[in-house]
């Protein structure tokens, strides 16, 4: 057997986790790895071009690197509304998504044009019957970005700008942005946008396009000033760094918080529920997977390094799902060969994303371990057990527990009973470590029922309705399961919401997985 998993640094740059985190947006966004790094480096020098204070770059650095933290929120909302929300995005190109009549077009031809020609008056009707979702997605992707930002360990001030900040993203100057038509769209924001606009338009077209383009958006969608700004002087700002993660890590202004256990327990507790939020079905996965793992890895003995590893590793473990789409994940039926192939691959996704960090990097190795067997038939490189470390086979183990005792749009969940007796006949046939098996069912209390706890003074109905709210279920399909009226639910729904100061679905989901009502694995 293979050595243990590596010890794992006992600090980090806060920084460092948001570079990392910065990639894994890229792949949710479907661009290049790095894109949001370059961007970062393109908006801090237009910053120091300008000669904007500290406190000003700081929020420019921090922002072009969470700029899009809330893009798992709505995923299924936007699914319903376009077919493929990952399609939609990597299409998007250089067209300018700030603005709606630009928009609007791309729109149609996703939704309408693209189908059959008989299929297209179902899909027009469909399109302007649902013709909110776009805007009401962008207000739940800036409330859900809010709050993770929230959770970041940042000092009140930076916080609070950054706040605001995120939701300024898309908005311009003209006031024909979104998600709120804004005109007094605050400076870093601006920056922020217009360095991704550059670094959009470097990929698909030149430099003169980049710096036409930039002309004919001045005083629309970017202030006079900031384009003014950067076509002043040389062209060093429509040029990449050679290095641009390390060039991101050195330019951080001002040096950075160095994060100790509990300030990267935050970091990555937040990024685990961003990641987990892409589909209803996976909301609290991973930090079930946290949890089993590290509590088995302390029933086996192994040393508290190992434990603390799996902890970090669970929360990090399927990254690599957000470059697969909805309609995949949420499939009713069997996939196909390439829904298959692309499923495989998101393993080997989560170790890309971390490569560059030298603190995330030995855990993304094991991460990546997540869907291995013991007998070879796991992926994505179908490794045997003799090279499968014991925190990878409980790592294993813990995600098909956490897995099998929630629902999936293929099948229902299995009760506790159930869950044991796969797992072990799974151990059985030689595909789980049996020890590892056993240490995870003790971990799990076999299992023990998640007792919800008052929040926010949410009724036991209320927290009933919740929980099904963020297992992805409708209203319709709430009330068909309380077997009350939609009204009804409407109503609790309502109660749900102004308790907790939330006003989407998403944005309650994140609530529920942070009080632990998600998953309910009784």
């Amino acid at each position: 057997m293979v050595a243990p998993a590596s010890t794992p640094r006992d600090s980090v740059r806060l920084s460092e986790l948001f570079a990392a985190w910065s990639v894994a947006i890229d792949v949710g966004m479907v661009v290049p790895m790095e894109t949001g790094l370059r961007v970062c480096a393109r908006a801090v020098r237009l910053a120091e071009r300008m000669g904007l204070d500290l406190p000003t770059r700081r929020r420019v650095y921090y922002l072009a690197l969470l700029r899009h933290i809330g893009c798992t929120a709505e995923n299924r909302a936007l699914a319903d509304f376009l077919g493929d929300e990952l399609a939609f995005r990597a299409d998007v190109g250089t067209r300018d998504v700030s603005n709606s009549r630009e928009l609007l077009p791309y729109v149609l031809q996703m939704t309408v044009g693209s189908r059959p020609l008989l299929e297209r008056p179902a899909a027009l009707l469909h399109l302007l019957t649902h013709g909110s979702a776009m805007k009401d997605a962008g207000r739940a992707v800036c409330e859900v970005a809010q709050l993770l930002i929230d959770r970041l360990g940042l000092d009140d001030e930076l916080r609070s700008r950054l706040r605001e900040d995120v939701t300024m993203v898309f908005e311009r100057p003209d006031g024909k942005g979104f998600p709120a038509g804004r005109r007094d769209v605050a400076l870093p924001p601006q920056l922020v946008q217009l360095a991704e606009a550059v670094t959009t338009h470097l990929r698909f077209t030149d430099a003169d396009a980049t710096v036409a383009m930039l002309r004919e958006r001045r005083g629309r969608a970017y202030l006079p000033e900031v384009v003014d700004a950067f076509l002043t002087g040389d062209d060093d700002l429509l040029t990449d760094p050679d290095d641009a993660w390390a060039d991101v890590l050195a330019r951080e202004p001002g040096g950075g918080p160095v994060l100790r256990s509990e300030g990267i327990d935050g970091v990555l507790r937040a990024l685990a529920d961003f990641t987990d939020l892409k589909s209803p079905y996976t909301a609290g996965h991973s930090r079930t997977v946290a949890e089993l793992g590290e509590a088995a890895a302390r029933r086996c003995g192994l040393p508290a390094a190992d434990a603390t590893a799996l902890r970090w590793a669970g929360w990090i473990h399927d990254v690599g799902r957000l470059t697969v789409s909805l309609p995949v994940w949420d499939k009713p039926g069997p996939l196909d060969r390439d829904q298959r192939e692309q499923v495989r691959l998101h393993p080997y996704v989560t170790e890309r994303v971390f490569a560059r960090s030298a603190f995330l990097q030995p855990l993304a190795a094991l991460a990546g371990q997540h869907h291995e067997r013991v007998d070879g038939s796991g992926y994505h490189r179908a490794q045997h057990g003799a090279d499968l470390s014991v925190p990878a086979r409980i790592l294993a183990a813990a995600d098909v527990y956490a897995a099998v005792v929630a629902d999936r749009a293929y099948r229902p969940a299995m009760n506790a009973k159930e869950a044991a007796a796969a797992m072990r006949a799974a151990a059985t046939a030689g595909h789980l470590d049996a020890d590892a098996v056993d240490a995870v069912l003790a971990a799990a209390g076999h299992p023990e029922r998640r007792r919800a706890t008052a929040i926010a003074g949410l009724t036991a109905r209320e927290l009933e309705v919740l929980r099904l709210l963020a297992r992805g279920l409708t209203n319709p399909a709430i009330a068909e399961r309380l077997v009350v009226s939609r009204k009804t639910v409407e109503h609790h729904l309502e109660a749900v919401y102004a308790k907790l100061g939330v006003h989407s679905r998403s944005a309650a989901t994140l609530a529920a997985v942070q009080h632990g009502l998600v998953p309910d694995t009784s």
